[in-house]
């Protein structure tokens, strides 16, 4: 089954959607390790992974589509794909959309900003008129090769014109076509209940620790309010960040590594069993015969701990 049609399910069942940020394989591998039904691709996380740049959209579709194709091929969660401004005009957002969505995209949404955009929570945004943003979402669906692909429409609005006028928005884009909206930077816990009630569409829902915008109340609390999808856009990449610092922190200090494991830092087994290798073994056995002792007993360790069986395939 497509990661769409995966998606479009969980949008059909009761409960909601936690979808933490990722921004690679190791990242979108660990999500779904954890037990999450669905990963969300953050710009600005990937941005940052591979660019080094904060998100005031100096990222070019090739640069996320790379990443998102290869997170694709080696999960079988669903992803939410954030492609910015869908990088240019409603002609843009069409070749995007076919882009992403045959690299293995669920689900794809963009905002109503002028480009180049910036993050949701920083200040300076400016938007594009309303009447071009409905071009843009109607494009977006005419585009897609599959209705199972969700498309979700962010509005900035919020920051900008106001609450009343982001819910007028939002319903605009949801009567364009649009699956799902997303309210960028609501402030409290009252706005989120007004837009929930007022909008006429599913909505997501975006939290970020430390920010001083949108409240992080629980997801089962949100999904009670009336969010269907609720995302963490840079949980992962900003508690790695801080691990890394402590790691070198302890480096630095202790003149050794060794007091961080096993509590800070996983094995060697650990990560090569989270990546497959087991099946990667088991595959050049088949082709080339028994592997060598030494090889053998590295699978074997790998296969003790993780449990796994003979009836491996390659997840390639």
């Amino acid at each position: 089954m497509h990661g769409a049609q995966r998606f479009r399910e969980l949008l059909a069942q009761p409960g909601p959607i936690v979808a933490p940020g990722v921004y690679d394989c190791i990242s979108v591998k660990v999500v779904e390790r954890a037990g999450f039904k669905a990963g969300f691709v953050s710009g600005a996380a990937v941005t940052a992974s591979i660019l080094g740049y904060p998100d005031v959209g100096l990222q070019t579709m090739p640069e996320i589509l790379g990443q998102v194709r290869n997170m694709a091929r080696c999960v079988d969660i669903p992803l939410i794909v954030d492609i910015d401004t869908g990088y240019g005009n409603a002609l843009n957002v069409m070749r995007t959309v076919r882009e992403f969505e045959s690299a293995g995209a669920a689900a794809l949404f963009f905002e109503d900003q002028t480009f180049p955009k910036r993050c949701g929570h920083f200040e300076g945004k400016k938007l594009i008129s309303v009447d071009e943003m409905v071009v843009k979402v109607k494009a977006a669906c005419e585009a897609r090769r599959s209705k199972d692909l969700v498309i979700i429409a962010r509005t900035d609005a919020r920051a900008i014109e106001g609450l009343e006028k982001a819910i007028e928005r939002a319903n605009l884009y949801a009567q364009a076509g649009a699956d799902a909206i997303f309210v960028e930077a609501l402030l409290s816990e009252d706005e989120m209940r007004t837009a929930a009630k007022s909008i006429k569409a599913p909505l997501q829902a975006n939290l970020s620790e430390g920010n001083l915008k949108t409240p992080l109340l629980p997801f089962d609390v949100l999904h009670e309010i009336g969010f269907k999808i609720i995302s963490y856009s840079g949980l992962l990449q900003r508690t790695a960040v801080r691990g890394m610092q402590k790691a070198l922190d302890v480096l630095k200090r202790e003149k050794t590594s060794a007091g961080l494991y096993p509590e800070h830092v996983c094995s060697l087994v650990d990560r090569s069993e989270l990546l497959g290798l087991q099946n990667f073994y088991a595959l050049e056995e088949r082709l080339y015969g028994p592997l060598v002792d030494s090889e053998k007993s590295w699978r074997a360790r790998l296969d003790e701990q993780a449990g796994i069986k003979d009836e491996r395939t390659l997840p390639i």
